[in-house]
């Protein structure tokens, strides 16, 4: 069982953007000292739900800052960007930092990023598929062109390739954040790992599991392949002496900066939206996952795993918003929970 931290860049109230990114950057500093095997990072626009609009850049910071930890996207939106770019980005951070680093990707969502990047709703809707493949080719071919109706472009070599021969370490992994059946398929078609949102338990953890590994096989993808594929469980931790104590943490500090956060989305084509009700949602993750003692969160996490296969959690440690508090939830769980689970 490998365990990282998820990392948003949050944006509380009364906070500052650089405090948030400074508490974004030293958690993940903290993770690599405490034993941590990842840290997964988000990436929004113009919202304060997350203060870093470029994972991978965020990455690359942190791979420079690092010497075990592997440093993954979770996700790298790829409507709002092009499959080439970003795979040049995924390419050059995998042979720098000798292949610590994940690719994650997503759709998004239908927001005024797409107006902005002149992506167009299209690209969120349709293009999905598409721009994964053109970014998968990249990573696993010498030479690419494109010819469909959104990208084309005569052939060019791939500069730097992630791996010149068999011998090597293959190029970075992939990994797609999932919230559909259409993307569990998608994913499952093409043998990538999926990233589950921390908003399911584990009930609907375990059945996109389930149809993943059904899709895989009707796809013919090796067996290996489908029993070792390394799905990515999302949630929230916070550890505290008593669960009460735990739990009142997050709900203090939760509420309002997603009120505030995900208040602040506006939509590219004006539908509406409905926004969770924040008390509710963070009780909601405070009922779903590693919230309470060391015991009870090394329990949690070993009965997530059992009850779905998955082996790898990103988990959202910084809910008090507070940098300290956010540090020692880390070393804790390093040093109380981890140990459990080995």
């Amino acid at each position: 069982m490998r365990v990282g931290s998820f990392v948003l860049g949050a944006q509380f109230p009364g906070q500052g953007q650089g405090e948030a990114l400074h508490r974004a950057v030293r958690s993940a500093e903290v993770a690599e000292e405490a034993g941590l095997d990842a840290v997964w990072l988000a990436e929004h626009h113009f919202v304060p739900y997350g203060t870093c609009p470029s994972a991978v850049t965020l990455a690359a910071l942190l791979l420079g800052r690092t010497r075990r930890i592997r440093v993954g996207t979770a996700v790298s939106v790829l409507p709002t960007v092009h499959p080439v770019a970003l795979g040049e980005q995924a390419a050059l951070l995998h042979v720098t930092s000798g292949g610590r680093f994940s690719l994650g990707v997503g759709r998004g969502g239908p927001w005024v990023d797409l107006e902005v990047f002149g992506a167009g709703l299209e690209a969120f809707e349709k293009g999905f598929p598409d721009s994964l493949d053109l970014l998968l080719r990249w990573l696993r071919e010498p030479a690419v062109s494109a010819s469909g109706d959104r990208y084309r472009f005569r052939e060019v070599p791939v500069v730097p390739r992630p791996s010149e021969s068999l011998s090597e370490e293959p190029g970075p992994e992939v990994v797609v954040a999932c919230t559909s059946p259409s993307s569990v398929r998608l994913a499952a078609e093409r043998g990538l790992p999926m990233l589950l949102g921390m908003h399911v338990g584990d009930e609907e953890k375990a059945e996109m599991v389930a149809a993943w590994r059904r899709h895989a096989r009707a796809a013919g993808r090796p067996a290996a392949e489908i029993h070792g594929a390394g799905h990515v469980s999302a949630g929230v931790c916070q550890i505290a002496d008593r669960r009460s104590d735990a739990a009142e943490t997050l709900l203090k500090a939760m509420p309002g900066w997603l009120r505030q956060g995900l208040g602040a989305h506006v939509t590219v084509d004006g539908r509406a939206r409905q926004m969770r009700d924040p008390h509710a949602y963070t009780e909601l993750l405070c009922g779903l996952h590693p919230v309470g003692t060391p015991r009870l969160c090394a329990d949690r996490l070993a009965a997530t795993g059992e009850r779905t296969g998955i082996s790898r959690f990103a988990l959202l440690v910084e809910g008090s918003g507070d940098l300290a508090a956010t540090e020692e939830n880390v070393r804790r769980l390093g040093a109380e929970v981890l140990p459990q689970l080995r």
